[in-house]
Parts: structure tokens; C-alpha cells; sequence
């Protein structure tokens, strides 16, 4: 088998992730403790015992569910299973700093403080109510493509998330977004549905945002990664730090090709995905993209021991 270790991105938060990592793995504890120190909070007390709405705030969930994909991989490395287990990494949209901490591109610290800013810099990039995403199922990335642009008028409305072969996310002005919503329905879509979020993530109007990153990743080392990282941006591998560091200020604004990620990663000799961290959303996505691959998700005690035993033998 050669994988590939894949990273969630925001929606996957839940209260108490991780939690069970931490009480079974000391080194999975000294993660939260340690981004817990980098970010002058308890940000694992809001994980664990805190609201869902307050985790889900996009400054609380990125680094919050960093920290739950940083917790598992640690306790995968107690259990003998180190980043060079996996061919290549990948993460989806917040997902892709998660996969460059993982890989030992970014200090734990760093990434927890890059993602607390970003996701702050996102949600003050727009003003509550002006911005919408929306999910069209059923319509492929040119049907999405083209309903985006035909709900436009004049405003921003753009594919943002390429998921899957039946799920294309679409962000921009709230107007644009319901107008695609309708002419997605038009188009044949199962369902088209406006998504509970803060901000409209991965169009034009994440511009602000984009200025804020550019601005702190400049400011941080960013080393070669162990294994190569399948980037957002570009669905293929890269591992040239100043490559690396400008495709995370460029993904703010641009579409996640995850749908080409993933089949970039097939062609390149993936046959299995190992989804670390919270949820399995990806999971679900990397089956509808191709069937062909295994997948399996650790973000428990239970599924770290399993994968583990899987390579120890």
C-alpha cells in the first residue's frame, strides 16, 4: 500500500475531539498543551468542554482542529508510526497547514498562531451577512462553473471548493450565492443548499485576508517538508519552501482543487488514504472521487492502535 495522510479542513469540528487522544497518549496531550502556550489560551478547554457555537468560530476552528489532526499524529509516532509512513500529504483548505506542521515544514507553534490569524483575518475580511457559500450537488465542476458566473451579475461569484464529482461549492456576495442556489436547481443539481458559515471563503473578497497572510507567513520559517505536500492551489506535490509559502497566501483567495488533489495522488501511486484528525468528511469525498482507493480515518485511540497494527504487523 502507498499512501497518503489527508488533513480536514473547517466544518469537521466537534466538541470533545481529541480529547480521548490526550488521556491515552501523553504526547498527544503536550500538542494541546503546546498550542494551548503559543496562543496565550486554553484553546483545549474550549475543544473539549466549550460550546459548538464558540468552536466554531473560524478564529476557534482552525487552529482547533490543527491541533486534534497534530494530536492523532503524534500519537500515531508512540505507536512507531512516523510522517514517512505516507508517499504524500494533503489537507483541505486549513487542511493544507495541518499537512505542512505534520511534514515538519512548520513549527507546531507557528501554524497555531498562522491559522489563529487566519482565521481571524477571514472573518473580519467581509462584513457579517454580505457573504454566502453554497453546496451544489449533483452538477459538475464546469456546470458549477458556469452557473457561478451566470449568477454573477456584476458580483462576485465564484466555484470555491472543488470536493468531489457531484459537490461543488460556490462563495461570493450573499445576493450572487442565493441567485446560483436557483439556477443550480435550474441546472439539474439534487440539492442546492446555503452553507452555515461566517464568511465567504476562497473567492476575490477574501482579498483583506490574503494581505494579512502574505504578511505573517513572511515572518515564519517555513522548512522542506519530509514528504511532499498535494497543495490546494495546484492538485499536485511540491515541496519548495518559497513555493509552499506562497500557495498558502494564494489558497485564501483561491479555489481548493480537491477533486484533482486526490486524483493527482491516485495517479502518482496512492492506493490508500489515511484521513488524521477530526471527522470523515474526506473520507466520503476521496470514495465518491475514486472507489479504487482505500481509505481509513484515525482520530481516536482505537483507530491509531488499528493503523498502527496495520503497519507493524
Amino acid at each position: 500500500m502507498t499512501r497518503a495522510f489527508l488533513f480536514p479542513g473547517q466544518g469537521a469540528q466537534t466538541i470533545g475531539m481529541g480529547q480521548a487522544l490526550a488521556q491515552d497518549y501523553a504526547a498527544a496531550q503536550a500538542v494541546f498543551d503546546e498550542v494551548d502556550e503559543a496562543l496565550g489560551e486554553k484553546l483545549s478547554d474550549l475543544i473539549w468542554t466549550g460550546s459548538q457555537d464558540d468552536l466554531t468560530l473560524t478564529r476557534n476552528a482552525q487552529p482547533a482542529l490543527m491541533a486534534t489532526s497534530m494530536a492523532a499524529m503524534a500519537a500515531l509516532k508512540s505507536e512507531g508510526v512516523t510522517i514517512e509512513a505516507a508517499a504524500y500529504v494533503a489537507g483541505h483548505s486549513l487542511g493544507e497547514y495541518s499537512a505542512l506542521c505534520a511534514a515538519g515544514a512548520l513549527s507546531l507553534a507557528d501554524t497555531a498562531r498562522l491559522l489563529r490569524t487566519r482565521g481571524q483575518a477571514m472573518q473580519e475580511a467581509v462584513p457579517v451577512g454580505k457573504g454566502a457559500m453554497a453546496a451544489l450537488l449533483g452538477l459538475d465542476l464546469a456546470t458549477a462553473q458556469k452557473v457561478a458566473k451566470a449568477a454573477a451579475q456584476g458580483q462576485i461569484c465564484t466555484a470555491a471548493n472543488d470536493n468531489d464529482p457531484a459537490q461543488v461549492v460556490v462563495s461570493g456576495h450573499r445576493e450572487a450565492v442565493e441567485r446560483a442556489v436557483e439556477l443550480a436547481k435550474a441546472e439539474g443539481a439534487k440539492r442546492a443548499i446555503l452553507l452555515p458559515v461566517s464568511a465567504p471563503f476562497h473567492c476575490a473578497l477574501m482579498d483583506p485576508a490574503a494581505e494579512v497572510m502574505a504578511d505573517a507567513l513572511s515572518h515564519v520559517d517555513i522548512e522542506r517538508p519530509a514528504v511532499p505536500v498535494v497543495g490546494n492551489i495546484t492538485a499536485h506535490a511540491e515541496s519548495s519552501p518559497m513555493l509552499l509559502r506562497n500557495h498558502l497566501v494564494d489558497q485564501v483567495t483561491g479555489a481548493v482543487r480537491w477533486r484533482e488533489s486526490v486524483l493527482w495522488m491516485a495517479a502518482h501511486g496512492v492506493t490508500e488514504t489515511w484521513e488524521i484528525g477530526a471527522g470523515k468528511a474526506l473520507t466520503g469525498m476521496v470514495r465518491r472521487i475514486d472507489k479504487s482507493l482505500a481509505t481509513r480515518t484515525v482520530g481516536t485511540p482505537d483507530e491509531v492502535r488499528a493503523a498502527a497494527e496495520t503497519l507493524n504487523g
